[in-house]
């Protein structure tokens, strides 16, 4: 899902605060959430999380990951 869907999602659980990280180690920033896809995630799905515990590792879409 797209970076900016998966915001949504978390902030729908109650969770206002959460992170994201450029997967390709290159530190880019994530300016517009929806041009960038989810790839993992800590914690792991499922597990509880609260105020800023999320953090999305993602890659511009189109970029090549092992998700």
């Amino acid at each position: 899902m797209n970076l900016q869907t998966a915001q949504n999602t978390i902030q729908a659980a109650g969770v206002f605060f959460s992170r994201s990280a450029d997967a390709t180690g290159a530190g880019r920033m994530q300016v517009l959430d929806s041009n960038w896809i989810v790839v993992g995630q800590q914690p792991s799905p499922g597990a509880l999380v609260g105020e800023g515990d999320a953090v999305l590792s993602v890659v511009k879409i189109g970029e090549p990951s092992n998700c």
